[in-house]
């Protein structure tokens, strides 16, 4: 009686294992299987790639920018100096005036 007893505990604990084995396995591929769906769903890889996109076509537009404003900078410096020749200019345009009109008087 007591190994019929022995042998029917073992039995149950080995069919007990197999049990819990199976559940463990099923919850493993129902994890995996609803990650591979969440990652499709949320399309991560693809936001990724976009952002990455946008990212290097902004620094195109930063260089671009950049480039842009050396030549503003450029341009800004020629007509400081031009001004200042246009004012000199004007200041000796007025001497010469002055000098016209005590000449005809």
């Amino acid at each position: 009686m007591a190994s019929a007893s022995s042998t029917s505990a073992r039995s149950l604990f080995v069919e007990s294992k197999i049990r819990l084995a199976d559940k463990v396995q099923v919850n493993v591929n129902n994890i995996a299987s609803l990650a591979r769906q969440i990652q499709r769903g949320s399309k991560s890889s693809e936001i990724l790639m976009h952002a990455a996109k946008n990212f290097a076509q902004q620094e195109h537009g930063l260089d671009n920018a950049e480039n842009n404003l050396n030549k503003l900078m450029l341009i800004t410096s020629h007509l400081e100096y031009q001004l200042n020749a246009v004012d000199r200019s004007s200041a000796k345009l007025e001497d010469v005036t002055e000098q016209v009109r005590a000449m005809q008087r």
